[in-house]
């Protein structure tokens, strides 16, 4: 996933000034600096052109199945009818 720009010491400040003591402050700010398990707007936009895209081929396997059973049972009842 991309990496997103994150400003340790503007987020320090801000948890600084919200109460958070300071040392405590930082270590928050660099624990997320340090995440590597989030996704951005562009990831999850890849994901769902990705996903779109894989259900588009699955919907076309099923549909090429569904139409070659169709014609196998066509032919079944048709090979039924002229043996009987």
């Amino acid at each position: 996933m991309a990496a997103a720009a994150f400003d340790t010491f503007q987020a320090a400040r801000a948890l600084e000034s919200a109460g958070v003591e300071r040392a405590q402050a930082e270590a928050i700010a660099g624990a997320i600096q340090h995440r590597q398990d989030y996704a951005t707007k562009s990831d999850l936009a890849k994901l769902g052109s990705e996903l779109r895209a894989e259900m588009a081929a699955l919907e076309a396997r099923l549909t090429n199945r569904f139409y070659a059973a169709t014609v196998g049972l066509a032919a079944t009842v048709a090979a039924f009818g002229l043996f009987t």
